[in-house]
């Protein structure tokens, strides 16, 4: 999805790492990217490109969440704009210290919380706006079923202390969203 976003903005992806060499999705959309599966290798890279006057505009970190706040230091550290992943953190201590990095080096992280942009969750911000009695306390229940396989509890996402557990790893779009179309808790 984040290759797709990149090539339909008309932007161009400079490099990319990915610890399973298995993305060859990559071709579809930038072929002469370069790319590493080790996190060293693309930091040397990218470093020197920026040593070399390259102007970056984003770093777009979709990692696993653990791994969120230290790829994303890494980017503000060097002065780099980041489009991070959904959740940006999974303790407050992590987003202060990002808070600190994005002062000390004048750069910003934006997180990704599409579920608002969803044509359904337009239609119920568009109705719910439109009720007379907007002062009016609502209440809301919301249920969410899906299925997942053996897979997840063997992988990070399965793993609260890497993934930050429900709240974070799927609720945080069901918070987002209700947060925009009811307005503050």
């Amino acid at each position: 999805r984040h290759l797709k976003a990149i090539k339909e903005t008309g932007n161009n992806l400079v490099a990319a790492v990915d610890l399973s060499d298995s993305v060859g999705i990559m071709d579809m959309y930038f072929p002469s990217s370069e790319f590493f599966t080790s996190f060293e290798e693309f930091i040397g890279y990218v470093d020197g490109l920026l040593l070399d006057g390259m102007k970056i505009d984003y770093v777009s970190v979709c990692t696993p969440n653990y791994l969120h706040v230290t790829h994303t230091k890494w980017a503000l550290a060097r002065g780099l704009d980041v489009i991070c992943e959904k959740p940006l953190v999974l303790s407050t201590s992590e987003l202060e210290s990002l808070q600190k990095y994005e002062l000390e080096f004048n750069a910003s992280v934006y997180s990704i919380l599409q579920l608002r942009l969803h044509d359904s969750i337009l239609q119920l911000k568009d109705k719910v706006d439109s009720l007379s009695q907007k002062s009016e306390k609502a209440a809301v229940e919301l249920t969410y079923i899906t299925s997942r396989g053996k897979w997840y509890s063997k992988a990070w996402k399965g793993s609260p202390a890497r993934s930050g557990g429900l709240a974070f790893n799927i609720g945080i779009h069901f918070f987002d969203m209700l947060h925009y179309v009811f307005g503050d808790v």
